[in-house]
């Protein structure tokens, strides 16, 4: 069973041995190892039981700090860096020798983000080097946002969770890179893209990959439930069958076997809810979840986006 505590001393001492830790940001927990290092790094994917063609993000405390491990910083990155970071906004930079291949999977690029987490920020702070941390869960499967879901899953395969609360944006960041002169989401997240837009102007989306993705989070299957996760307009209801809805329960299903994501309609409550709802319902008695898509506007679209995902099942 791995600690569960508060003691940022224990994780730099255990991040500095060359292990990994279970970290708090706003968006999911992050299952974290020294950046630089490649046998550390080696032990997220190992632990994670994460495909090596994956890569990872690396956490750094500040925005002065990116220029350590990336080659060139375009303004317009500069410009979202100071409007939206520490945030849920991952740059996807050229990289410098200094991190390794493992990292990036080889690829030219680094993904780069500041959490906006007190701890996390503490930590980073009093370490030396930047921590790789994807979600801190068995690859595949709905991110973790508490330090118990990281316990539940990975507890008998790590020392130490850093107990930061509850993760109050709920899904992954939002993930930008820069190709010339153009801003291009590589993977959709708790940084809506209309903010994104209000500083930069339109942006493209990139397609997810089944097998060579461009950078973190873009496979086409991930954040899947254990039961079969279901989106369809048609469908024959009943009690063996849960629900994930956004404001409104479903007629045909026992109401203890649904949970709305947001009655009142709000996209950031949704978010937050995300994740762990998904988690509730996969540890029913149940058979099947059915779920519904939200409007494609605001975080709708980044939720939707984890939704088709966790319908793409191995």
């Amino acid at each position: 069973m791995a600690i569960i505590d508060k003691n940022i001393e224990l994780a730099i001492e255990v991040l500095n041995n060359g292990d990994v830790v279970g970290i708090p940001t706003e968006t999911v927990y992050g299952l974290a190892a020294n950046a630089l290092d490649v046998d550390a790094v080696t032990k997220i994917f190992e632990v994670k039981n994460r495909p090596t063609f994956d890569p990872l993000i690396i956490h750094t405390s500040s925005i002065d700090r990116i220029s350590d491990f990336v080659t060139e910083v375009p303004l317009k990155a500069i410009v979202l860096a100071q409007k939206f970071m520490p945030g849920p906004l991952t740059l996807l930079l050229p990289k410098k020798s200094i991190i390794p291949d493992l990292v990036t999977s080889g690829l030219d690029n680094v993904a780069v983000r500041i959490p906006n987490h007190p701890l996390t920020l503490k930590l980073l702070n009093s370490l030396e080097f930047p921590l790789a941390a994807p979600s801190a869960n068995p690859f595949g499967y709905i991110s973790p946002t508490t330090a118990l879901h990281v316990e539940a899953q990975l507890g008998d395969k790590i020392k130490y969770i850093l107990d930061g609360g509850e993760c109050n944006v709920g899904i992954e960041s939002t993930i930008i890179g820069f190709v010339d002169d153009e801003v291009v989401v590589y993977r959709k997240g708790g940084l809506a893209i209309e903010l994104i837009e209000e500083v930069v102007g339109d942006v493209r989306s990139e397609a997810h990959s089944t097998s060579n993705p461009q950078a973190p989070g873009m496979l086409k299957s991930h954040y899947s439930p254990r039961k079969k996760f279901v989106i369809s307009e048609e469908m024959q209801l009943n009690e063996r069958i849960a629900f994930l809805g956004f404001k409104n329960y479903l007629a045909g299903i026992p109401t203890e076997n649904q949970l709305l994501l947001s009655p009142k309609g709000d996209f950031a409550e949704a978010a937050k809810n995300l994740f762990s709802y998904l988690r509730k319902l996969d540890a029913m008695d149940i058979d099947l979840i059915y779920g519904e898509y939200l409007p494609e506007i605001d975080l709708g679209r980044a939720i939707n986006d984890r939704l088709r995902r966790a319908t793409v099942q191995d």
